[in-house]
């Protein structure tokens, strides 16, 4: 189990936990070992995640021309 960040209003940290602990399908939110998902892993080689891996959450996602990040308000922020 990780330690949680501290955080400041100025602070941006970023937390980066195991693909091991992924619970739940960044992409359509379902949990991630029920179900077949080829076509959420074969969309996510083009679109950034959209729920967070960890807790479900849907995150809010900004896409630039040099990539994408997404933020979830539990787990902090990733990019791509």
């Amino acid at each position: 189990m990780s330690t949680p960040a501290t955080r400041c209003e100025d602070d941006v940290t970023e937390l980066v936990e195991p693909a091991a602990a992924q619970l739940w399908c960044d992409r359509c939110g379902e949990p991630a070992g029920a179900g077949a998902h080829a076509a959420c892993r074969a969309a996510r080689e083009l679109e950034p995640p959209r729920f967070c891996a960890h807790c479900r959450r849907r995150m809010k996602v900004q896409v630039v021309p040099a990539g994408w990040s997404a933020v979830c308000v539990e787990h902090g922020e990733i990019r791509g």
